[in-house]
């Protein structure tokens, strides 16, 4: 049975089992539809390895279109894209990446999410 605080918006943002004087004094049930949606709320995927990104890349029918414009920038891009074990969301390489390819920050966030996934 939690204590929640709340966002400016009034969505729930933590869960404390004791009370948070002056934060979270509002005491909810465990089944309460607001708890339950706040506990299965996905964790937003900031990073994925090498592994994850390339096979997303290949399952979203894009390796060879990433490969061509990875093929057209800088060395160091070319390295971070060859070389790297990690592939950071927000990082400028990602950025300029998925610009290129047309992708909106929900596309991002979407992709992300599914390389996460396998």
């Amino acid at each position: 049975m939690p204590f929640v605080s709340r966002s400016t918006d009034s969505t729930i943002d933590g869960l404390f089992e004791q009370p948070q004087p002056g934060t979270a004094e509002e005491f909810l049930l465990d089944d309460d539809p607001a708890v339950i949606a706040y506990m299965n709320v996905s964790p937003e995927v900031s990073s994925v390895s090498a592994r994850q990104f390339r096979l997303m890349l290949r399952r979203s029918g894009l390796l060879d279109q990433v490969k061509a414009w990875v093929a057209q920038q800088d060395g160091e891009t070319q390295d971070a894209f060859e070389y790297s074990g990690t592939f950071v969301k927000d990082s400028p390489m990602m950025a300029a990446g998925f610009a290129a390819m047309g992708f909106t920050s929900q596309q991002i966030d979407g992709f992300f999410a599914a390389a996460a996934q396998l």
